[in-house]
């Protein structure tokens, strides 16, 4: 393509519709504290960290994200796979420890093919291995000698990981294990760092002793020659193909014809074979075996917020620079193109989102308190803790109220079904949000979006996974009927309710907020007992139940949130980290998400008897329509709070500057390879291109 003209270069935007004005403008309406909302989200020692890694990484070429939204699959996964390699040089370099590397992959946004061997496969071998697999396995790995997978997932079998077709059949005569996958269906499917990267994987398969199936262990398995890196014998492996988006990570296949492993293959921290006696010894607890879904489904909650707040960075921003219609009733020396964020109907869709970003950082937060107290209380029981008879073998079976894993496994899968729906419909709605444009690469939402859609249905489908909610919440219930004392919040709130449910409540939820999170518990504890009432009472099948079960997990996971947003809020932190401004609009924040969402599910709320109907109308008419008023100036800042620098952001329309109309052409008339290209477009010519510029490579 011939060099852009001049001419061209030298077009402005109009004057008084340039971005950078209007973002101005946007920022001067609010006395919110962006710096020190900032520093109380991520603490001022977590902003330099990050500043500082983001320049190391800038100044990297093979970090260059200009051609990203260019790129096809065979090159986005060789430039993925150069950036892994760079990553990790530059965490020998400069020492970083899991918190720096997870910064650094924060910012280059991207899924990276060594993203499964730094998550799922060292931390199964760090917490299920025993001291010999450690210096057999867990060193190699740290070191990237060995890279690895988690392989769970299967063709036919997908979040049932008590189906699970693989086999792994103990040989007591040669003290092997022999590693086999009956079926087609029993391919391991969806495997990241699997297709082409990975040389060992953690395998989940049935365990076989003398004909019988003791349920899903893992087993660390070598797939590759370390050399060659072909696969091994009697193994087969390929990349799963092309996806609606995650195309920098190679997800893989995985097939074994009856693959011999030795007896320290089979990971042995919380239960093993004894090679001696042929004996199978049993975890003190079950659910320990599982830890690995339990430790992602709690960072998945941990992101969502973070995840959301990218999509509402983008469109708030660009809303607020984008000038659409007019404002008919607006008066005569105001009239001319109104900005998109003015309309309600723009205002209804984002800051609800906005309030939604805060609210699920700070129940991220409290989710990994919860995984880290539960850590610590295992390390400290599983040597005491006895055997659990008649419990079932996998990992979505929380049989026993005792259970230590049983409240952070339902925990970790409501919130991990609410939290990544919320951000998987929160991105779509504000790449709406920002009309044409939005369908766009450049906006930097849809490749955002694509690459976390999977998120609502790997470690658990959305909707499978609210069983195990629902489960634990009966098994609760009953507990609580039986007399038992609360010991923790969920027994409190099912306790308050049995004690009142006769009087009803009373809340003020449009003047109080402590009675607004009560609310919200009342709801769920009312849904808790309804449901109890139909299976025990009624004998209703459990499968005929799991509508209800689906919205008694999305209720108690929303006042979770709720919770945690309110109790943050309430903390000794918040009043001394933010000045009283501040902190006034981080209120409306709570009350408009809490409000919002109650106005969402109004009928529920009713039907308890949480509120009445006078109050429903008046959270929809009143009051969450004064808070979109009353939030809108903020909006700007509030984003900005997130701290997203545009390098992270990759999008024209959420620049922090607003230069969003000169950056799309930019984009378009200047990195577009395509433009390069001379085409012959005459149908009797056999020619396609009349040239074509020579492709660069890294």
């Amino acid at each position: 393509m011939a060099p852009v003209p001049q001419w061209v270069r030298d077009l402005k935007v109009p004057s008084g519709s340039q971005g950078t004005e209007l973002l101005t403008q946007e920022r001067a309406k609010s006395n919110v504290d962006v710096d020190s909302v900032s520093n109380f989200l991520f603490t001022k020692a977590g902003l330099e960290k990050k500043h500082a890694i983001l320049k190391i990484l800038e100044a990297e070429k093979v970090f260059d994200k200009s051609q990203n939204y260019f790129a096809g699959r065979v090159d986005r996964f060789e430039t993925a796979l150069a950036r892994a390699k760079k990553l990790r040089q530059l965490e020998v370099k400069h020492g970083w420890e899991m918190q720096e590397k997870s910064i650094a992959n924060e910012l280059i946004s991207e899924p990276g093919p060594y993203g499964l061997h730094e998550s799922m496969f060292l931390i199964t071998l760090r917490d299920q291995g025993n001291a010999e697999q450690h210096e057999k396995f867990l060193k190699p790995a740290q070191a990237y000698k060995y890279i690895g997978c988690y392989a769970q997932t299967e063709l036919g079998h997908g979040s049932n990981v008590r189906g699970l077709e693989t086999t792994a059949t103990w040989n007591p005569d040669d003290k092997t294990f022999t590693i086999h996958s009956p079926h087609l269906t029993a391919s391991k499917w969806w495997i990241g760092s699997l297709g082409r990267t990975a040389n060992h994987a953690v395998v989940m398969a049935q365990l076989i002793m003398n004909g019988k199936s003791l349920g899903p262990h893992p087993f660390v398995v070598q797939i590759r020659d370390l050399e060659t890196h072909q696969p091994l014998k009697d193994i087969h492996i390929g990349d799963i193909g092309p996806k609606f988006g995650y195309n920098t990570m190679d997800n893989g296949f995985l097939l074994f014809n009856h693959v011999k492993v030795p007896h320290i293959s089979m990971l042995a921290r919380f239960s093993s074979i004894d090679p001696k006696t042929n004996k199978y010894v049993r975890p003190a607890s079950p659910a320990l075996v599982y830890g690995t879904l339990t430790w992602v489904r709690s960072n998945i909650v941990m992101q969502a917020g973070g995840v959301l707040a990218r999509g509402v960075t983008i469109a708030t921003r660009y809303c607020s620079v984008r000038k659409q219609f007019q404002d008919r009733d607006a008066p005569e020396w105001e009239r001319g193109e109104n900005q998109v964020l003015n309309y309600t109907m723009v205002q209804i869709r984002l800051l609800p989102l906005l309030a939604a970003t805060y609210a699920l950082h700070f129940t991220g937060k409290g989710m990994m308190s919860l995984y880290n107290a539960n850590q610590k209380k295992i390390a400290a029981d599983a040597g005491k803790a006895g055997s659990q008879q008649g419990r079932g073998a996998g990992p979505e079976e929380t049989n026993s109220s005792s259970d230590l894993l049983a409240d952070l496994h339902a925990t970790s899968c409501g919130l991990k079904s609410l939290a990544s729906y919320t951000a998987v419909e929160g991105l779509e709605m504000c790449r709406r949000a920002c009309g044409g444009h939005g369908y766009s690469s450049f906006s930097g939402i849809g490749p955002w979006y694509s690459d976390y859609l999977p998120t609502a249905t790997w470690e658990g489908d959305n909707y499978m996974l609210t069983q195990q909610v629902a489960r634990y919440l009966l098994k609760t219930a009953r507990s609580v009927l039986k007399g038992n004392e609360p010991t923790n919040d969920t027994m409190s709130i099912l306790s308050n309710f049995l004690s009142r449910q006769d009087q009803g409540a009373a809340f003020d939820v449009l003047g109080n907020d402590a009675d607004l999170v009560s609310a919200f518990a009342w709801r769920s504890a009312f849904l808790t007992f309804e449901a109890l009432r139909h299976r025990d009472e009624q004998k209703r099948a459990w499968n005929s139940l799991l509508v209800d079960f689906y919205r008694l997990s999305r209720a108690h996971s929303q006042y979770m949130v709720v919770k945690n947003f309110y109790e943050t809020l309430q903390s000794p932190s918040s009043s001394s980290d933010l000045n009283p401004e501040t902190l006034a609009v981080m209120h409306k924040l709570f009350r408009l998400y809490a409000l919002h969402t109650l106005e969402q599910e109004a009928s529920e709320f009713y039907t308890s008897s949480a509120v009445t109907v006078r109050q429903i109308q008046l959270a929809r008419t009143s009051s969450v329509m004064k808070l979109l008023e009353e939030v809108r100036p903020h909006a700007v800042r509030l984003v900005d709070a997130w701290d997203f620098p545009d390098w992270q952001l990759d999008s024209s329309l959420g620049r922090k500057d607003g230069k969003v109309y000169e950056d799309m052409f930019y984009r378009a008339s200047e990195l577009n390879p395509l433009n390069d290209i001379v085409v012959d477009p005459y149908p009797e010519s056999p020619v396609l291109f009349k040239s074509r510029e020579p492709k660069s490579k890294l």
